[in-house]
């Protein structure tokens, strides 16, 4: 089996409005606690092939924590990597 790849030869540039959402969404979870041994939504993928959802283990930083993905392993992750299963 033989894989085609295409890298496109030129960069999309957004407009700055369809951006902001990820600055409001950092400041509304940089006010929220999480707990060791919850599960959380992934906002950005350490891999295509990994899952979307991560267990937080324990606290790294003010802002980062220490989690494990299914089939990827363990990753420390910026909170505005992931946001709160509801």
């Amino acid at each position: 089996m033989k894989f085609e790849l295409h890298k496109p030869e030129f960069a999309v540039c957004l407009p700055l409005d369809t951006l902001s959402w990820s600055t409001e969404h950092y400041l509304e979870q940089s006010h929220q606690k999480f707990h060791a041994f919850t599960w959380v939504q992934l906002l950005e993928l350490p891999s295509p092939f990994s899952f979307d959802e991560a267990l937080l283990l324990c606290q790294h930083s003010n802002e980062q924590w220490l989690a494990w993905i299914p089939d990827y392993g363990e990753i420390v992750i910026h909170i505005s990597q992931f946001c709160q299963i509801r």
